[in-house]
């Protein structure tokens, strides 16, 4: 089988959505064009796909040479560690609780993840202690205020590409968006990052590109605040 019809992996694509992002930074891609190849290469399939978004760009390495990165076994020296939310720990069972209260159950997280796709989470949804948002050229929004909440912290990691992503917090909850590393594109947070005192708090980390995320509160509580009632 020719190389360019071997299938490709999340890997490769992930690899050439960060080549195309240095070719907007050396200013061989516009906005625009930059937007179409990424469409292109998160829809590929095989090398030939994902390579004809490369075919034009100088000094570019093509996918069929690129071997993912090989990490040591152990961390370099000054190697530190990133900052990791320590898991929640349910309290043991005592005379006023049982097993089933004690658990939020297999896993202390959740994956919202969106490939070119509109993604509605809202209602009486269960909020774990920890959050992914995965999301590929997405609109996402994520509506915490009527959810309910396993934890009054809630840690919030963004892995996202091109996408328009909306936090929206019950009134007096709080925002810390402090972690949010923005490429090519934004983060905004309308909502107070003060004091742990509210409903909830979310701490949010990860890294933007090309798309923007969004902390508010819900339009009915802006108003509210707005006219004083």
């Amino acid at each position: 089988m020719e190389a360019r019809n071997l299938r490709v992996s999340d890997a490769e694509r992930e690899h050439v959505g960060e080549l195309l992002q240095k070719a907007v930074g050396q200013g061989m891609l516009s906005l625009g064009e930059f937007t179409e190849r990424m469409d292109t290469a998160l829809a590929s399939k095989t090398r030939g796909e994902l390579n004809s978004v490369l075919a034009d760009l100088p000094g570019i390495t093509l996918i069929s040479d690129y071997e993912p990165p090989m990490y040591p076994s152990s961390p370099p020296p000054g190697y530190r560690q990133p900052y990791q939310p320590p898991a929640y720990q349910p309290p043991a069972p005592g005379p006023h609780t049982t097993t089933a209260h004690s658990s939020y159950g297999p896993s202390n997280s959740a994956v919202i993840r969106g490939r070119m796709s509109t993604v509605n989470r809202n209602g009486a949804w269960s909020v774990p202690p920890n959050l992914v948002i995965d999301t590929r050229m997405s609109s996402i929004s994520v509506d915490f205020t009527r959810a309910v909440m396993q934890t009054q912290i809630v840690t919030v990691s963004i892995d996202d590409y091109a996408s328009s992503i909306t936090l929206i917090v019950p009134a007096e909850a709080t925002v810390d968006m402090n972690g949010v590393q923005a490429v090519g594109g934004s983060a905004t947070n309308k909502v107070g990052s003060g004091l742990r005192m509210g409903p909830l708090h979310l701490v949010v980390h990860g890294k933007v590109r090309f798309g923007n995320i969004t902390a508010r509160y819900p339009y009915s509580t802006t108003f509210r605040k707005m006219f004083g009632s």
